[in-house]
């Protein structure tokens, strides 16, 4: 994976010569310290994770973990300068259990005659729990100092125990503010400003999205451009195609935008709703998922605070079918709206969850005897059904007999909020429950 200011070779920085002249931006302008990197101050800085590391002597085996172009390689070769490390890369795509085998051997030997290796390990998650468990013990006698970089949550994607003994150190993407700095040297590197208008050069950033070595690819093909007057976002976006978001349908963006849909709703925000429903699609999502999780929303969040809210994701999930993308998406997307501005209770989740949990604690209680059927004559002389009130025939229509097993303690599952129509269900509730009491049910 290509990463912000990474090379194929070795150790060192290339001196101003013709090669370097035509290599890219991203290699002419790396950076030579720690110090000169950009965006990532809140790890490198002596406070930060990496530099009191760094500042104690005790660099440990580390986990990057960011997006693509944030400065993971460039970070893991200036590790090794800072602590006189030898610097081996290899890239879990296309290294296999052979390759392996030789960077330990050789490793082992370095270690022989005083030397350390620094294991640089790109796309580490691609690596099967097999390969990723051939790392340990060299880790654990010191052969090797490893620092994995990889772009999906290690959480997820990285054996417990490579994790239990590397440091996730979590990489952010670059601001607008960090891209601008990017552009700032690459500028000096030219010796000449972007032939552009101040618009048009935050466009060009924006375009980036949060990838430095995207930025300098963009900037690279700008400068190449044999143009007298700098020219405006139309004029750039015409010779320039904008990136696609980043956004893998089973990946870390995935939920994280999910996520973000689900609390927008939950936090009554159409627009924030509407935003990450669009960040989706945009991505390409399945619209039938998106149908599904609102759906779920409506159930778990909205409730019986509103009981039309589940009966309108499920028509836009009718009318999606019917109309398909992109009129259906219309659909998805006032059903958002709607849940986003619904009265909200949980109260029917929290309930659900809590008589799970009772019946799991209960095991195997019989239901009271009062309230099973006697189809047969054993039955009946069991005492099945005897003493059971029809509540049709009572006063008020409400007996207010036990329905618990008996000797079981009346738990209290159902919490109805003030919101909505729940507002209705908690009187109803409350005066079934004073009509029990005079009962004595």
């Amino acid at each position: 994976m290509a990463d912000l200011f990474d090379t194929a070779e070795g150790r060192g920085f290339p001196q101003k010569d013709a090669a370097i002249r035509s290599a890219p931006l991203a290699d002419r302008i790396r950076p030579r310290t720690l110090s000169e990197v950009i965006g990532q101050g809140k790890i490198l800085d002596r406070d930060g994770p990496l530099g009191a590391m760094l500042a104690a002597g005790s660099l440990s085996s580390l986990i990057l973990w960011g997006p693509p172009g944030v400065g993971k390689t460039t970070i893991a070769r200036l590790l090794a300068d800072e602590t006189d490390l030898a610097f081996v890369q290899i890239s879990a795509i296309f290294s296999g259990v052979p390759e392996l085998r030789k960077v330990f051997e050789a490793a082992k030997l370095r270690r022989q005659t005083g030397g350390g290796t620094l294991l640089f390990v790109d796309e580490i998650h691609r690596f099967n729990k097999a390969q990723q468990d051939s790392f340990l013990p060299h880790m654990e006698d010191g052969t090797i100092l490893l620092v994995g970089a990889t772009t999906e949550n290690p959480s997820f994607e990285l054996n417990a125990a490579v994790l239990s003994r590397a440091q996730v150190i979590v990489l952010e993407r670059l601001s607008l503010a960090d891209l601008e700095l990017l552009a700032q040297r690459a500028e000096k590197e030219f010796g000449r400003p972007l032939p552009l208008t101040g618009p048009a050069r935050e466009a060009l950033l924006e375009m980036a999205d949060g990838d430095g070595r995207a930025a300098l690819n963009l900037i690279e093909q700008v400068m190449a451009w044999k143009i007298s007057d700098p020219l405006g976002p139309d004029a750039l976006s015409a010779r320039l195609m904008k990136r696609a978001a980043k956004y893998d349908k089973s990946g870390d963006e995935h939920y994280n935008l999910i996520s973000a849909l689900h609390k927008s709703v939950r936090g009554s925000d159409p627009d924030a709703a509407l935003y990450w429903l669009g960040r989706m699609l945009e991505g390409g999502e399945d619209p039938r998922y998106l149908a599904r999780r609102i759906t779920r929303m409506a159930v778990e969040d909205i409730g019986l605070a509103d009981p039309a809210a589940q009966r309108h994701c499920l028509d836009a999930w009718a009318l999606y079918e019917r109309l398909g993308s992109p009129e259906g998406e219309l659909a998805l997307a006032q059903a958002v709206i709607y849940l986003a501005l619904a009265p909200k209770s949980n109260a029917g989740y929290v309930a659900y969850k809590a008589a799970r949990a009772e019946a799991k604690k209960t095991g195997s209680l019989m239901p009271p005897a009062h309230i099973l059927n006697a189809p047969t004559k054993l039955m009946k002389e069991q005492g099945y059904g005897a003493g059971y009130a029809y509540d049709h025939d009572a006063e008020e229509g409400f007996s207010g007999q036990n329905y618990f097993p008996e000797g079981m303690k009346r738990p209290v599952l159902y919490a109805p909020v003030e919101r909505g129509f729940e507002r209705e269900l908690k009187k109803r509730l409350e005066w079934f429950t004073q009509q029990r009491l005079k009962r004595g049910g």
